[in-house]
C-alpha cells in the first residue's frame, strides 16, 4: 500500500505531496514540528505533545493552522490511512506561503499544514534494547533557542551523522562547560550508584521532551528519585547506566560513552525496567480500527 500525507487540507499519495518553493519553512526554516509515537494502534501523550506545539507556535508568534480538534482528527486519520499500528505521526508548521523576505509577511497567510505517519519495526525496536547503543559527544553548535522545536536542525543533523559515520546510534552534544545538554533527537539520561536518574534541567539549554516529562511522572508515582541537573561526560561514563528518551524511542539503553563503556556493556536493569513499563498509564488517543 503507497503512503498517505495530508498537505494542506488533502490527503494525498506521499510522493505527491507539495508545498510551494516559497514556503517559509522550505526558505528560512520558519516552521516547528512534532512527532508522536503511534503503540498498538494509539497516538501516545497527544495532549502534552500538542501542549508543546502551541508554546513553540506562540514562541515564534504563528498561528494554528488548524483547530486543536481538527489537527488530533487528521493525526488519527493519516495514522489509519497508512494503517500504522506502530511508529509515529510526524506534524510540520510553517508560516506558509510568500514573497521572500526575512521579515514576517506584511499580509496575514495561512499556515502549512503536514502531516505523515509510518510504521516502525518492532522486532528491530526490540533489537536496540536487548543491545543498547554507543553515543558520541560532540560539540553543541546550536541556536540559543533550543526549546522551541524549530525545523531548523542543521546542526541536529551534523551530529546525528557524525554517529552515523563511527557506527554510533546517537550523539550527545556538549556545551562550552564540558555539560551534557541532550541527543541530536533525544533526552539524555545517567542513572546513578543508588538508583537516582539525573538528566540536565529543562533550563531554554534543551528541548523539554515529552517523553522526558512521561518518565518524571513514572519516576514520581513509583518512588524513583529524579534529580534535574548539569554532568559531564566523564560522570557519565562513570555511571551506573545511561539511557536516552524520545517519542520514537521510548526509553532506549547506552552501553557506551565514546570509547568507555559502561558496567559490563549490557543493558541495566534500571533502563530496561523504565522501557517495559514506558507506556503503563500514559494519556492515548485510538485510532479507527482498519
Amino acid at each position: 500500500m503507497s503512503r498517505i500525507a495530508y498537505v494542506n487540507g488533502r490527503y494525498v499519495p506521499h510522493r505527491e505531496g507539495q508545498v510551494h518553493i516559497e514556503d517559509r519553512g522550505f526558505q528560512f526554516a520558519d516552521a516547528v514540528y512534532e512527532v508522536c509515537e503511534v503503540h498498538d494502534g494509539q497516538l501516545v501523550d497527544t495532549v502534552r505533545h500538542l501542549d508543546r506545539l502551541e508554546r513553540s507556535l506562540r514562541e515564534i508568534e504563528m498561528a494554528w493552522p488548524v483547530t486543536r480538534s481538527a489537527l488530533v482528527s487528521i493525526m488519527r486519520e493519516t495514522v489509519t490511512r497508512n494503517r500504522v499500528r506502530n511508529g509515529l505521526v510526524y506534524l510540520q508548521v510553517s508560516r506558509g506561503q510568500a514573497k521572500r523576505d526575512f521579515a514576517f509577511p506584511s499580509k496575514a497567510v495561512k499556515p502549512t499544514l503536514v502531516v505523515t505517519a509510518r510504521s516502525a519495526s518492532k522486532a528491530q525496536l526490540a533489537d536496540v534494547t536487548e543491545n543498547g547503543i554507543r553515543v558520541i559527544t560532540v560539540p553543541d553548535i546550536r541556536w540559543k533557542r533550543v526549546d522551541i522545536k524549530s525545523t531548523a536542525m542543521l546542526a541536529q543533523v551534523l551530529a546525528k551523522q557524525a554517529a552515523r559515520s563511527a557506527g554510533a546510534g546517537e550523539a550527545w552534544m556538549v556545551d562550552d562547560e564540558g555539560f551534557v545538554t541532550e541527543g541530536s533527537s533525544s533526552s539524555a539520561w545517567i542513572v546513578g550508584a543508588d538508583g537516582t536518574l539525573i538528566t540536565r534541567p529543562a533550563n531554554g539549554s534543551i528541548l523539554p521532551g515529552v517523553t522526558r516529562l512521561a518518565i518524571m511522572d513514572y519516576a514520581a508515582k513509583n518512588g524513583i528519585t529524579v534529580e534535574e541537573r548539569f554532568f559531564t561526560v566523564e560522570e557519565a561514563q562513570a555511571a551506573r547506566e545511561a539511557f536516552i528518551t524520545a517519542a520514537t524511542a521510548t526509553v532506549t539503553p547506552v552501553t557506551q560513552v565514546d570509547e568507555t563503556v559502561l558496567g559490563n556493556g549490557k543493558p541495566g536493569s534500571v533502563a530496561s525496567g523504565l522501557r517495559a513499563h514506558f507506556h503503563d498509564g500514559l494519556e492515548a488517543i485510538s485510532v479507527a480500527a482498519y
